[in-house]
């Protein structure tokens, strides 16, 4: 998110001696994209952030494409009962190489920290809250949170009860959209949300003990585990650009219109090859003629996944909390039979959705197709 933050104790001036009261210095880590030439932050250790102890052991992960046919599917994730932490409860449900598409239920801390060295990772909390501990400091997170985590930053999740998300990894940045900013970053005044709805880390007292900490390192084929021979929350300040950062759908504006608006306006986030888009409750159109509910469309440059969060889902019928549809390039798809016709006079919508629009074609994976709904292409019949 390209606006400046300042946490904790730091010197005046970068790349300088920074000295701790008993006249040792901090150790100053660059943490930045692009190489040196996009933005970044500068965190100060009481030790060397490098210090690693045992390289451990190598976790091989491998997502898969299932043999399956080309139709629209409907997920039904309540299905699934995988459990325990933020990482090792994900299920992956599609992926292509811009982004993988996951699921998660959240029911124990994490004794270890995780980074993601390969990600930026997009956390949508959709039951449940706890903390996001990471070397930026501690954020507060909660029911209808998104959650934005670069990667490189070093966090783990503890969880009040359990937390049930939805979880987008892309391989390139996470950023709020082009048009809703001006050339100086910040959001413009008709943007769907602005600078006041986002919430920054808070950091921490830095951790002084010398206990070795296990860090888990996602990279292109697993996890890498590192011992490190102490807790790289030992921050005493940090600043610049770069840190996590989380906003709720709740704060998320609707933009509506005399007739139906599409879904560019409900844009949240881009990414390289995708966007997500924010369904939240909302006045109809009020063109006296108008048809709120989305008209049949075919989408043939993009594969279009909704994450049904809750509400009354005005254009289908027969989707569960936390079910996901998929409508892939190269059909077109709309309302179900008689949503069409039954949405014409209705005067507002409560729903809440996350819709993830991806611009190559998404592959799935086995454990989506044992939770598929086989009866789901042929919703659209009389």
């Amino acid at each position: 998110m390209p606006f400046y933050q300042k946490q904790g104790k730091i010197p005046p001036k970068r790349h300088t001696s920074f000295k701790k009261d008993d006249g040792s210095i901090c150790y100053e880590e660059l943490v930045s994209r692009e190489g040196f030439s996009s933005i970044y932050s500068n965190l100060y250790h009481l030790q060397r952030p490098t210090k690693i102890t045992n390289v451990g052991e190598f976790i091989k992960q491998q997502l898969t494409q299932a043999e399956t046919k080309h139709r629209a599917r409907h997920i039904i994730t309540a299905k699934l009962d995988a459990k325990g932490d933020a990482i090792f409860s994900r299920t992956p449900l599609f992926f292509n190489s811009d982004i993988i598409i996951s699921v998660a239920a959240v029911s124990k801390n994490m004794d270890y920290c995780y980074r993601n060295g390969i990600a930026d990772e997009v956390l949508y909390i959709q039951s449940g809250d706890g903390e996001l501990i990471s070397n930026f400091g501690t954020l507060h997170i909660k029911s209808g949170d998104y959650v934005i985590i670069p990667r490189g930053v070093i966090w783990q999740m503890n969880p009040k009860g359990t937390i049930r998300m939805l979880v987008i990894e892309s391989v390139e940045p996470v950023e709020t959209p082009n048009r809703y900013r001006n050339r100086f970053g910040q959001l413009l005044e008709h943007s769907p949300f602005c600078e006041r709805d986002i919430q920054v880390p808070e950091l921490q007292e830095p951790i002084t003990n010398n206990n070795e900490c296990l860090v888990k390192v996602k990279t292109l084929d697993g996890i890498q585990e590192y011992t490190y021979a102490h807790h790289p929350c030992d921050v005493v300040g940090w600043d610049g650009y770069y840190f996590p950062w989380s906003m709720s759908i709740h704060d998320f504006e609707p933009i509506v219109g005399s007739i139906h608006q599409p879904p560019p306006v409900h844009q949240t986030f881009q990414g390289q090859g995708f966007v997500i888009c924010s369904f939240v409750p909302r006045l109809f159109d009020f063109h006296p003629d108008s048809i709120p509910s989305p008209y049949p469309h075919s989408n043939v440059d993009s594969d279009e996944v909704i994450y049904y969060s809750r509400g009354d889902f005005m254009s289908r019928q027969g989707i569960q909390k936390e079910s996901i549809t998929l409508h892939p390039m190269g059909l077109p798809h709309g309302p179900q039979p008689g949503k069409y016709q039954s949405s014409i006079g209705k005067k507002k919508t409560d729903e809440l959705a996350v819709m993830i629009d991806t611009f190559k074609a998404l592959n799935v994976t086995k454990s989506a197709l044992k939770i598929d709904d086989a009866d789901y292409p042929l919703s659209w019949l009389d």
